[in-house]
């Protein structure tokens, strides 16, 4: 069903250059809010690269030039390697020691998913953020996004549930021994560096494949989180749980649609009383274009509504914490020492 067409409505008030610049006001932004995060996360990504490209300088000659130590933000990454220390953890108590900071950073994803709905994929992931830069580009290029129709839509949303559901089938089949004896291998040992070696590397059909998608997202929104991304499909489950919903007041709402038009994922937001099922994003936009206050609002079944700001400081403080454990306690840094990598990473680099 198509959103009705909008109601015409009176102009906001006149506001001075000097209110539309206070902090208050940006605050009260939640675009520009969610963009400043998404922008700081951006630059932790970028940091987090230029340490890794340095790294594996140090790697490649073999200890020539000055060492620098192991980024490990990288592994963040490493979702797969992630999921599998997490099934480790989980069956034996300990913590693996190749990759344990890609363990913690997907254990705090997966807690944003749980609480704050999918705030993660609209608010921090960098490949959304690349994602949504894309279609916003090609809304100005070709002044719309393309809107695949549900013949087409459905089937190719459920592949990233496949996909979801192949990872989760190929760690669940794997027993103890053979679990340890992978997160043991060298191939697990070198997963950031293998991957490093891909891109410095990438083949024709690679950035054939990379450009495809990357068009792609120019003229359907967010075409790689919506049907190809198992990470955002497992984190779209977990979304169920979480007591957050945008949530519809009926009596005030004059029914424009804007809030459906707005939306990146396509709910039919202006149809619901709060706003379920795995692909709300929590990304305010429905929020931010409703012209009567108040009628959308992020909340929970009880309490006070959730400002965009206080979500966006909740989803900031969980992931701050759940990694920042993991420094405090010594499970940040890899067990592979310098003169390992010094080793690994020139065999690795030899090989086709």
């Amino acid at each position: 069903m198509n959103p009705p067409k909008p109601s015409p409505m009176p102009r906001p008030a006149h506001r001075t250059a000097q209110e539309g610049r206070s902090p208050w006001r940006l605050l009260q932004d939640s675009q520009r809010v969610r963009a400043g995060v998404q922008g700081a996360f951006l630059v932790l990504c970028a940091w987090i690269g230029v340490d890794f490209v340095r790294f594996m300088a140090w790697g490649l000659s073999g200890g020539a030039c000055a060492e620098v130590a192991h980024p490990g933000g990288a592994e963040g990454f490493l979702p797969i390697s992630a999921l599998l220390s997490l099934k480790h953890g989980l069956g034996t108590g300990r913590i693996h020691p190749v990759h344990p900071a890609g363990l913690f950073i997907f254990i705090a994803i997966l807690g944003i998913g749980l609480f704050l709905k999918k705030g993660f994929c609209s608010w921090m992931c960098p490949v959304g953020s690349l994602s949504e830069a894309l279609w916003r580009l090609g809304r100005r290029l070709f002044r719309r996004n393309l809107a695949l129709p549900r013949w087409a839509d459905y089937p190719l949303r459920a592949v990233k549930y496949l996909l979801l559901g192949f990872f989760l089938w190929a760690v669940w089949q794997m027993d103890g021994p053979g679990l340890e004896g992978f997160l043991d291998s060298p191939f697990n040992v070198l997963a950031d560096v293998r991957m490093y070696l891909f891109f410095a590397r990438i083949s024709g059909l690679a950035l054939g494949v990379i450009l495809v998608l990357a068009g792609l997202s120019l003229v359907v929104q967010n075409f790689w989180c919506r049907y190809l991304c198992p990470y955002g499909a497992l984190l779209g489950f977990l979304s169920l749980a979480s007591p957050l919903r945008v949530t519809r007041a009926k009596a005030t709402c004059i029914d424009c649609g804007l809030c459906t038009k707005a939306c990146p994922s396509r709910i039919q937001v202006h149809l619901a009383g709060r706003v379920g099922g795995d692909e709300c994003m929590a990304c305010y936009r429905c929020i931010a274009v409703c012209p009567v206050k108040d009628t959308l609002q992020m909340r929970a079944p009880v309490g006070k509504p959730v400002p965009a700001w206080l979500f966006g400081l909740l989803a900031v403080g969980l992931f701050v914490a759940v990694t920042g454990v993991a420094m405090v306690t010594g499970h940040w840094e890899t067990r592979v020492s310098p003169g390992e990598y010094r080793q690994l990473i020139p065999d690795a680099a030899a090989r086709p």
